[in-house]
């Protein structure tokens, strides 16, 4: 084991003045005037600056009033500012959340004990602990032990190097004794001295290079279809519409007459006014009808689930991970800690007796009862072949036994490691080989304070248990044992897997040899006298078989991936409900790897649990799934999981595990349970359904907008609704809207639908029924308010006529917010769960009275009368029975 003094608290304070903090400068980001002066830079606000260019020239010679330009200008201006600061206000927020929810934890000796400290926290002189999976959090040299270390994020090459104790180099990155911040220990353990922090580590000059990962969801790929859609849409109807204005300028407004037309032509300042705001208004209709709400939106309903999420300890690294959340439809789960607890107990050990057709096993449920003579090969075997450290001085009781994985650190207190007292080493550590997934074994070297020289073995019951010579009897003897005696053990060991515990294999070889010792050691020495096998419980979380339950019931098909042997499986499996039918499957490693990749397809939909698997078992199976056109969900832990956790379309590190780990994933999962990653999916289903209700309200507003915009001049109105206003309800319709329906709260019912196929359509038949009904509907309305005598007789003038109709198309649209948030007919339905739906409507009310009342010419307003509200109000509220209507007769025809 290490161990050092490390650096005291003064000490560290003392290196901070002087070499400065670890924390790397922040890269510099987008500001909020560099985004601002990017939106206008769009193509559209760049035709709108021009032609507004030429109406200000045209108002100086008194061929255009001078506040239409100012107006236009101004509505544009504010709408670029509105989108911009909330867009920058939620991904501040959202980055803010994440550095919070994500600092990377370190194991430092400090003042003769090991800590976990923030990164950000190491100091230069600190002596860190390093191994597989960590970060390294610093530029150092190795000061004890040896470890693998891909140093690709510095070099690009991904073939890792040993690095071991020396000298070091740092400005030197093949020197075998130098390590450097940002690189992975992928095996081994060591200590390292700090020598570099922050900004003057390799990676703190190189940071400014770094790119994060932008790649696309299925969500995202769909919304940028459907963007380029609208834009055709939005191109072809501001032709029409721009040709419309000029065919009633030229051709209605002269009555047909020829002279009249050439005699118009021929005032070119007037002609050129009609080309002018023909122009402006086929842009503004572009402006309208592209729904440039939708990016802020995203940004918008992301940063306010993030805390939503991280209440239910789900840290949302990648956006594509919770956007893509809801398309789930294949997960494939670790157990331990993510089904099962994650609190692994050794509850016993079992030890060999007898021999021959006698041979049997005999059960210690504590160490105090393990016979004498095999309890000191035990404790020595479990205390000297880890990779754990024991803080006996360790306030803390998380603290007394750090590093290591779950499995060590439950032997270790199984023979009371963390409760004993300081015990002078024991042994002298010649080398040591750690566990991982593919060898299944761990090795220490070790040469005892009386000069006995052993290797000590544990890992995988049946594989030791192999290559076993001898088996060491109770009282210490050493007994030979034979295949027949191996028979009768194996079946031993299964019965207690069935009954779902997870059993360690542990062995000792008197001698050191040095094949043994090399770090490639990849099987398990010859001549193995066993000691016998810790039994280990991990106990099913209670949460968990509702959770599958309900991910099952969501259409989320889940495959249990262990490390354990088949009958721990499948126990936890059966008890958990994964395998409760009689075509689920259970399949070990080895038979997954002598199927093909089509017989592996064809298995994977009653496929419930792969036993012993392997890294690469897990990019098989999540390339095979893909290729069958599922969005896959992978959860892992460790340095091997992070290819599978980068190939997944959603990878859901585990909060227990390696930073790499964490680091390919897209979703941190910071308490591993298998309910975190329900809340995820339920989240992702809830923003995939709040963007569908902002999709269909502003294409509604643009089918409508449109159509009257194209129908107006041949009613006889040039501009039934102006370029301002036209603008002033992209205004409150896009960007208000994208806030309205951002806040949408995630229902039971979400969670009992199917997942969204890669394939499928955004725009669902649904959606269009609502889109197309209620767009021609609002045009209904608009026009028999404009064309009926009637109607235009409510009023007291042509002027409160018009204002009256700019007001009854923006509440017409306001109303349709209601009809839109819900697909049932409770339009009230958990609306006190987005209290911010109401206020928003709310603020667009009150915004439309005041600016009838103050908008004046610029907004062609006029004050109107209570009694003229009034009609405002029953022409709009009309469109809710409407759209009731709408739904039940599309509900019967589905």
């Amino acid at each position: 084991m290490f161990s050092y003094k490390g650096l005291s608290e003064r000490e560290v304070e003392a290196s901070r003045l002087e070499h400065g903090s670890n924390r790397i400068s922040p890269q510099e980001v987008e500001t909020f005037w560099d985004k601002l002066k990017d939106n206008f830079k769009d193509p559209m606000i760049v035709i709108l600056v021009v032609a507004l260019a030429v109406v200000t020239v045209l108002a100086v010679f008194g061929f255009a009033e001078w506040y239409e330009g100012v107006a236009i200008a101004a509505a544009v201006a504010l709408a670029t500012f509105v989108a911009t600061a909330s867009e920058f206000k939620n991904e501040q927020t959202f980055q803010k959340l994440q550095e919070e929810a994500s600092r990377i934890l370190i194991n430092v000796f400090r003042e003769g004990a090991l800590r976990i400290v923030g990164i950000d926290d190491i100091v230069v002189g600190d002596v860190v602990l390093l191994q597989p999976g960590d970060k390294i959090p610093a530029d150092g040299r190795i000061i004890q032990g040896k470890v693998k270390v891909n140093q690709a994020a510095l070099t690009g090459e991904p073939v890792p190097v040993t690095k071991k104790p020396g000298e070091a180099e740092l400005s030197d990155l093949a020197n075998p004794h130098s390590v450097y911040r940002g690189t992975i220990v992928e095996d081994g353990e060591a200590a390292m001295t700090v020598l570099k922090v922050g900004d003057r580590t390799q990676l703190g000059r190189l940071s400014e290079g770094l790119q994060t990962d932008n790649r696309q969801g299925p969500l995202r790929v769909k919304l940028s279809r459907l963007a380029d859609d609208i834009a055709r849409f939005g191109y072809i109807g501001a032709t029409f519409i721009g040709a419309a204005f000029m065919f009633k300028s030229v051709y209605l407004d002269n009555g047909g007459d020829a002279a009249a037309m050439m005699a118009y032509v021929s005032n070119w300042q007037v002609l050129l006014l009609d080309i002018v705001t023909a122009l402006i208004l086929a842009v503004i209709i572009i402006v309208v009808a592209v729904p440039e709400g939708l990016p802020m939106m995203i940004a918008i309903v992301l940063a306010q689930n993030m805390r939503k999420l991280l209440k239910s300890n789900v840290l949302v690294r990648q956006l594509v991970g919770v956007e893509t959340s809801g398309s789930l439809n294949l997960l494939f789960a670790d157990k331990t800690g993510t089904i099962t607890q994650g609190k692994l107990d050794a509850v016993g050990f079992m030890a060999v007796e007898g021999g021959g057709d006698d041979v049997r096993v005999v059960e210690y449920d504590r160490f105090d009862a393990v016979p004498d003579a095999l309890a000191r090969l035990l404790d020595l075997s479990l205390r000297e072949n880890t990779s754990c450290v024991v803080n006996c001085e360790a306030d803390k009781e998380e603290e007394r036994i750090i590093g290591g994985n779950i499995t060590e650190r439950a032997l270790l207190r199984f023979i009371h490691a963390d409760v004993s007292a300081c015990v002078e080493p024991a042994a002298e550590n010649v080398f040591q080989v750690l566990f991982n997934s593919a060898r299944k074994f761990s090795a220490a070297g070790i040469k005892t304070l009386d000069g006995e020289e052993l290797t000590l073995i544990k890992g995988a019951p049946e594989r030791i248990l192999a290559r076993a010579a001898h088996h060491y009897a109770p009282t210490g003897e050493r007994v030979p044992i034979s295949e027949a005696e191996k028979a009768v053990l194996n079946q031993a060991i299964d019965r207690k897997a069935d009954a779902g515990f997870r059993l360690i294999a542990v062995a000792v070889r008197e001698g050191i040899s040095p094949e043994d010792a090399s770090d490639d050691m990849k099987d398990l020495p010859e001549g193995m006298t066993l000691l016998g096998f810790a039994l280990i419980r991990d106990e099913l979380r209670p949460e968990s078989r509702p959770a599958i339950e309900t991910l099952q019931g969501a259409g989320i098909h889940v495959v249990m991936l262990t490390g354990d042997r088949s009958g721990t499986a499948k126990a936890i499996a059966r008890e958990a409900g994964l395998l409760n039918g009689e075509h689920k499957k259970a399949i070990r490693s080895s038979e997954m790897a002598d199927m093909s990749d089509d017989a592996l397809r064809a298995l994977l939909p009653d496929l419930n649990v792969v036993s012993r698997c392997l890294p690469q078992d897990k990019m098989r199976l999540v390339k095979v799934a893909q290729e069958a056109g599922l969005v896959v969900g992978m959860t892992g832990d460790g340095v091997n999981d992070s290819p599978a956790l980068s190939k997944a379309d959603i990878g859901f590190g585990l909060g227990s595990g390696t930073e790499v780990a964490k680091e390919a994933s897209d979703i941190v999962v910071l308490d591993d349970n298998i309910q975190s990653i329900t809340s995820a999916v339920h989240y992702g289903r809830t923003i995939y359904r709040s963007i569908q209700k902002f999709i269909t309200f502003q294409l509604t507003v643009n089918v409508s907008a449109i159509a009257i915009a194209f129908i107006g001049p041949f009613m006889g109105f040039k501009l039934p609704l102006t370029m301002i206003q036209l603008l002033w309800v992209n205004l409150i319709m896009d960007t208000l809207a994208a806030l309205a329906f951002s806040g949408e709260p995630p229902l039971a019912r979400h969670m009992a639908e199917k997942p969204k196929r890669r394939d499928e359509n955004l725009i669902t038949p649904a959606m269009w029924s609502s889109i197309l009904g209620n767009g021609v509907l609002i045009t209904l309305i608009s026009v028999v308010f404009l064309t009926v005598p009637a109607v235009r007789d409510l009023f007291n003038s042509e002027a409160a006529f018009m204002t009256a109709f700019f007001g009854v198309f923006v509440f017409l649209n306001n109303f349709n917010k209601f009809n839109v948030r819900v697909e049932d007919f409770n339009l009230f339905a958990h609306i006190l769960e987005n209290r911010g739906f109401l206020r928003i409507v709310g603020i667009i009310f009150l915004i439309q009275i005041l600016v009838t009342y103050f908008g004046g010419e610029m907004f062609r307003t006029v004050p109107l009368l209570p009694v003229e509200w009034l009609y405002v109000v029953a022409f709009s509220i009309v469109i809710i029975p409407l759209d009731l209507l709408r739904k039940y007769v599309f509900r019967m025809f589905a």
